[in-house]
């Protein structure tokens, strides 16, 4: 099934009970004296969407004359601040600045360059960099370049420049890309990875879907399992996931969740990165995944991870206004 034949559905929507002035003066209450109240702040942030967080901080703004975000940092702690503070970021800001923390920390977080660089649209990269620029006044494509380093650097610096066709199809074009793709699997000289990742970083979905097909008919082989015997490090991965963000996006989603909860002790940076940037996008889809493919469900995961608020905050993206955990 070629991933745009189903539904996309996001768990979190605008919330048409939302009144800016009333929830950013709920908020206030909530984030004065010694002790917030989680539970309000919970409650109102993870069930409003991004939208309307943004008007809430406007409004927060103009009743207390204190910036919402930096409120939130000052009273709150650990992973629940995490989550708090990055559910009132913009999505293309938000993506910015976790790439902008995965590059300038101790040491580079190639996994979060990969799942945000590998799943993004063109125009999520086109605001994204925007973002990265304002913010931080840096250039995306720069600061990946002094990063990253190899075949693996290459195809992050084509992939963020956002050039990947769009809607574009033709079946005897994707046998050739799969000649180009087996060729490149089989002799694995630079120019071949170069040509490797030219066409997975450039070709529309809709063309890959085609060209991956092809790959089967002639070789018989997988072109994910193709690429896991002849490539290996950052590059193998950021191949395997775009191909499969190509078949499955939220599949992949769900893989990176499993493998992020069980593989590493509970990474809670991949966890949250992941709630909050799908919520609104396609959240629900990547529960059904999950549960399709580990026979558990998400939520079950999470409880046996993660506690108290920041169990609840977490809890409440999966779910959004259906509260079914």
């Amino acid at each position: 099934m070629f991933c745009s034949d189903y539904q996309i559905q996001g768990t979190i929507f605008p919330n048409p009970n939302c009144d800016p002035m009333m929830d950013a003066q709920m908020l206030g209450g909530a984030l004065q004296g010694f002790g917030s109240d989680k539970d309000i702040l919970i409650d109102i942030v993870t069930q409003r969407c991004n939208a309307q967080r943004v008007m809430i901080a406007e409004a927060y703004g103009s009743l207390y004359g204190r910036d919402l975000l930096e409120h939130l940092r000052e009273n709150l702690d650990g992973h629940l601040k995490e989550v708090m503070v990055g559910l009132m970021y913009p999505p293309p800001l938000y993506d910015a600045h976790e790439l902008w923390h995965a590059m300038k920390g101790a040491g580079t977080e190639e996994n979060c360059l990969i799942d945000i660089l590998a799943s993004r649209t063109n125009g999520d990269i086109f605001q994204m960099k925007e973002a990265y620029l304002m913010q931080y006044s840096n250039n995306l494509d720069q600061d990946i370049y002094a990063e990253t380093s190899g075949h693996f650097r290459d195809a992050l610096i084509n992939l963020v420049q956002g050039m990947r066709e769009e809607g574009y199809a033709d079946p005897g074009v994707a046998a050739q890309d799969a000649m180009v793709l087996w060729e490149a699997c089989q002799r694995r000289t630079g120019e071949h990875k170069n040509m490797m990742q030219m066409i997975l970083c450039n070709k529309s979905y809709q063309q890959l879907w085609m060209v991956f097909q092809e790959f089967q008919n002639i070789s018989g082989q997988d072109i994910a399992a193709t690429i896991s015997e002849c490539y290996d490090g950052y590059f193998q991965q950021l191949l395997l996931a775009i191909v499969s963000c190509v078949r499955d996006k939220p599949s992949y989603f769900a893989y990176r969740l499993y493998s992020a909860i069980h593989d590493f002790g509970f990474h809670n940076k991949t966890v949250i990165r992941i709630l909050i940037s799908r919520s609104e996008i396609d959240m629900m889809n990547i529960r059904q995944r999950y549960k399709e493919r580990y026979g558990k469900s998400l939520f079950h995961d999470i409880k046996n991870f993660a506690s108290g608020h920041y169990e609840k905050a977490l809890l409440a993206i999966c779910a959004g206004d259906t509260q079914d955990y």
